[in-house]
Formats: structure tokens, sequence, C-alpha cells
């Protein structure tokens, strides 16, 4: 039987999945009844936000699914933007959950509503925040490990999770003081779960609208293009599509406009074969002549471009 670190990507996210969606299904029953029982809209929210992580933990494992599959004619460079799709629902979801019961809250806050709170409620609360600490813990992990845009999503979903049920039992332990608490940890738990929805959201839009080249990937680039075709020089225009683990890169790159064409097209083909290998990346290199041997007219056209 494998252990986690020898688990395939697409294996961790069905695992991370299937974990999220019968332990959030569960939380969500226990700390629905309890909210309704006490009359808590604070309570009665974080069960539903509970319930949406059993819902974002099926679309992960939907993007998993689709992400994994080949490339084919209608999609040559597969399917990996799948899971960003993913992403995407799960940042949207969120977002409504979160809209909805600031709104809810507001409206109790006008009322004048209170809650009324048990120790048996604190207690369910305090493990809802261990176990749901340690789901985010998990997912965090295997996002780092597989470079999961929606596992770490996930992850931020559990840990929102996991502070809107401990600000919950501090609100209950001061309900008795304070009629006004429950409505006001409603509107915190609601911004917190705008504020996840947003840090979800953010990086998939940047990839979605183009995102710049990764200054990492691109110093790796110049180091191995310098160390191992000296003949080549003056690297320019990087631009990187991602789509999923799969990475496209162009650049320009300049050379001796007297080399023959067929070295020069051996060079890049060279080039592209080694960038593969050691990053893992499809690399297009757009060669130019070197600027001391490039006519003047030439110069004054690229300046202009």
């Amino acid at each position: 039987m494998k252990t986690l670190s020898q688990m395939s990507k697409k294996q961790l996210g069905y695992l991370e999945g299937a974990i999220s969606i019968v332990i959030n299904t569960i939380l969500f029953g226990i700390k629905f009844w309890i909210g309704r029982s006490l009359h808590s809209v604070a309570m009665v929210s974080d069960s539903w936000h509970t319930f949406s992580d059993s819902l974002t933990s099926v679309l992960v494992v939907i993007g998993f699914y689709i992400a994994a599959r080949p490339a084919d004619k209608e999609h040559p460079f597969g399917h990996g933007r799948a899971e960003s799709i993913a992403s995407l629902i799960i940042g949207t979801l969120l977002t409504i959950v979160g809209l909805n019961f600031f709104t809810e809250s507001i409206n109790r806050l006008i009322h004048n509503q209170a809650m009324q709170f048990t120790w048996t409620a604190a207690v369910i609360f305090l493990v809802s925040v261990v176990v749901k600490e340690a789901l985010a813990q998990f997912s965090f992990w295997a996002g780092r490990r597989t470079n999961s845009l929606s596992l770490t999503a996930d992850g931020w979903h559990h840990r929102s999770d996991a502070i809107v049920s401990g600000l919950i039992v501090i609100g209950g332990i001061f309900n008795s003081r304070f009629w006004w608490i429950d409505g006001v940890l409603g509107l915190v738990v609601s911004l917190l779960i705008l504020h996840a929805a947003i840090m979800i959201i953010k990086p998939n839009v940047h990839l979605f609208l183009g995102e710049k080249m990764d200054p990492v990937l691109e110093k790796k680039i110049r180091i191995a293009v310098k160390d191992h075709f000296p003949n080549v020089a003056d690297m320019h225009h990087f631009h990187m599509h991602r789509y999923g683990e799969h990475i496209e890169v162009t650049f320009h790159a300049r050379m001796n406009p007297d080399i023959p064409l067929n070295e020069a097209h051996r060079t890049t083909h060279e080039i592209a074969f080694r960038l593969k290998k050691e990053q893992s990346i499809e690399a297009t290199v757009h060669l130019e002549p070197s600027r001391r041997q490039m006519p003047a007219e030439l110069k004054k056209q690229q300046e202009r471009s």
C-alpha cells in the first residue's frame, strides 16, 4: 500500500476530497442541529459553511478527474485548467455563502435577537476547530507537494471554518453579557468567508487573464541556456502559459547571423529538449541575429517594437 509521499497528484486529490466530504458532512449535521436548537445565526451559518466544504471537496475530486485526462484534439494542451475552474467555483460558492450570512447577521442586529448557549455546544465546536485545522494542514501539505491551487483553496476553506468555530465558542461564553454578540460574530464570520473567497479567486483569475513570467523559472532557464549553449545570448521577451502541470514558455534569443540555418534550428531543438528534461516545460525559442552583426535598419525596427 502506498504512503502519502508515494501517492500521485491525482491520488492525493481524491484522498483529500474523500476525507473532507465525509468529515464535513458529519460536522454539518451536528452543527446545524445545535444551531437550530439554540436559535443562533452564527452557528447555523457556520454549519452551512462546513457543508459548503463538502460541496467544494466534490468539486476538487471532479477537477482532479478532468485534469488528469490526456490531451486530445479539442484540448491539445491537456485538461489541467479544469482544476483552476473548480477553484473558481469554490471561491464563487464561498462568496455567495458570505454575502447571505452578512445580510442575515445585519437583520439579527436590527431586531435585537440573541442566542442561547450550552457547554455541550462549546465542546462540539472546539472539536470542530481541531478537526478542521487538521484538514487544513493536510490540504496545504498536499497542495504544496502537488502544486495544486484547488487543494490549497480547499485548505483555506477548512481554515476559515476552524476560525469561525473558534469565534463562536468565544461569543457563546460572553453571550449572557452582550445580546448582540451573535449578530456581530455572524458579521465577522461572513467577512472571513469573503476574505477566503478572494484568496481563492484572485490567483485563478490571474491564470486565466494571463500571468506574468515566473521570475524563478526565468532565472533557471537563463542559467540552463547559458551553461550549455554559449553561442546563445541576450534572452528576452519571456512569456508563460500554464495548463495545470503543463507549462508552455516562449522567449527570444540572439545568435550570430552567420551560423547556418540547420545548426541554429538544431540549437533551438536542443534547448527545448533540455528545458523539458530539466524544468518540465515546453519551450519555444525565437532566434534573432545578435545586435553586433545586425543590419542598422533591423536594429531600428527592433527598437521601435
